[in-house]
């Protein structure tokens, strides 16, 4: 018995369906292109095997854990680990067995069409988890994960990665990309510029983050000039290391083009910690303008991760710290919010900034009009709450009449959990071939553009736009 149905996601309707086959088919086994997010560096680099089945599958991931923890599993249950170093769940078995007594509580998500492919195409499980075979299942997936082909150097080329990007801090010192570089492996990993640390002043520890930046690249980074320069020092490091492109996670789109006299008086207000929520906020948005410019000079993409509410429990954030799954998403304007960068770079084609979104009411109404005029705008796919089936149908909706295909980007996992990478992939490739088998059902797509299409929304265009 199989866990997955070989026509899952395709139209139900024959004639749809048969197009819907015959579209995956052509980009089934492209290779995959990550052009961003949050694997581990480290596991490239020393290529050691993982642990168990729960630090790869549950522990980590927080599509897991939050909805567990949703069903009342305390979060100390499921191995996560606490803030202040306090006692939770050692025994990764038992974290296992929570898991499999509560895998129903997956029924309909994409996480469940995700674990089941991992669990049957990685592993060769074909019996759906449960409480019965809990432990025989892990008992399986333990012994694979001892065995050099399930190391992540080994499941790199096995799931056809052509390229991944992992994220990573200025402060960072890039010593896995350095080992992985020096190791002579051929699997091609490369970094992103994510600077929040540096750039929000109500991050953590915001003003020693910056003396940090300064030590690094050897600039008084303190004042306005210095902090700059700073950035463009960091930011011509990690290309050294690969990097095509910043990543920017603040609360909202708003950008904002500041003389830069009130920049560095913001600036300075910060460093004193004596920043309101609005000067934080305002901020933010201007150095999202500096970032676009040092893009014009430097050629990395830009990509805006907006519109997500934060560390939402106070009481979780307190005891377990940052992203433990209580991110929510927020209404966002994008509208008002990017037209001071629009009108600073708006106009350049030579520079690509990707906007994302978690307000999905946004896509029609502001996001598909704004990139279907302004030749440096692009669209993200449907991120994290809307990685999914239902999401990724949902964008091509309401973003093709105004945008068209090729003012959008192809996939992007945006992953922590590693074994998901081609489950993800998978889901969006057949996604996008249903999308295109109805355009050609229905008389509005000839289908020898449906397959040039389906190739470069699985391949071509993530490339092209993360210039990989």
């Amino acid at each position: 018995m199989a866990l997955l149905d070989e026509d899952r996601l395709f139209p139900v309707e024959g004639r749809a369906r048969d197009l819907a086959r015959a579209l995956h088919a052509g980009v089934r086994d492209l290779p995959l292109v990550s052009p961003h997010g949050h694997t581990d560096p480290r596991w490239y680099a020393e290529d050691a095997a993982f642990p168990d089945p729960a630090r790869l599958f549950v522990t980590p991931d927080h599509y897991v854990f939050r909805m567990l923890h949703s069903q009342g599993a305390p979060l100390e249950a499921l191995g996560v680990p606490r803030a202040d170093g306090g006692e939770t769940e050692a025994d990764p078995r038992a974290v296992w067995r929570i898991f499999a007594e509560n895998y129903h509580l997956f029924r309909g998500t994409p996480s469940r069409l995700w674990l089941d492919h991992a669990f049957e195409t990685v592993f060769g499980v074909s019996e759906r988890l449960s409480a019965a075979n809990a432990d025989a299942v892990y008992d399986r997936i333990a012994d694979c994960l001892a065995r050099p082909e399930y190391r992540p150097r080994a499941l790199f080329e096995r799931f056809n990665i052509e390229v991944i990007a992992t994220t990573e801090s200025p402060l960072d010192d890039l010593r896995w990309h350095a080992m992985i570089r020096d190791s002579g492996w051929s699997g091609r990993v490369v970094t992103a510029y994510r600077p929040d640390p540096v750039v929000d002043p109500e991050f953590p520890d915001f003003a020693a983050n910056v003396e940090k930046l300064g030590a690094l690249t050897g600039e008084d980074a303190t004042g306005w000039d210095g902090y700059l320069t700073a950035h463009r020092a960091r930011r011509a490091f990690f290309k050294g290391f690969g990097c095509t492109s910043t990543d920017h996670g603040h609360a909202t789109a708003r950008t904002e083009d500041l003389p830069q006299a009130d920049a560095a008086a913001l600036f300075d207000k910060a460093l004193r910690g004596r920043s309101t929520a609005e000067e934080a906020d305002a901020f933010r948005g201007h150095m999202l303008t500096e970032m676009a410019r040092m893009s014009l000079e430097d050629g990395l993409v830009l990509q805006i991760h907006p519109g997500s509410f934060r560390n939402h429990s106070a009481q979780a954030m307190a005891r377990f710290g940052r992203d433990k799954g209580y991110d929510i998403p927020t209404r966002t304007d994008y509208v008002r919010a990017l037209k001071p960068l629009l009108d600073a770079v708006g106009e350049r084609p030579e520079l690509t900034v990707i906007a994302f979104t978690l307000d999905e009411t946004a896509y029609a109404r502001e996001l598909a009009p704004l990139a279907g005029v302004y030749p440096a705008l692009r669209l993200g796919p449907a991120w994290w709450f809307y990685d999914s089936p239902e999401g990724m149908r949902r964008f091509r909706e309401a973003t093709t009449e105004t945008a068209g295909f090729y003012n959008t980007v192809g996939f992007n996992d945006d992953t922590r959990a590693y074994l998901s990478i081609p489950a993800r992939h998978d889901v969006a490739r057949r996604v996008d071939c249903a999308f295109l088998a109805t355009l050609v059902a229905t008389g509005r797509l000839a289908e020898d553009e449906a397959h040039e299409v389906a190739h470069d929304l699985s391949y071509r265009l993530a490339k092209r736009a993360y210039r990989l």
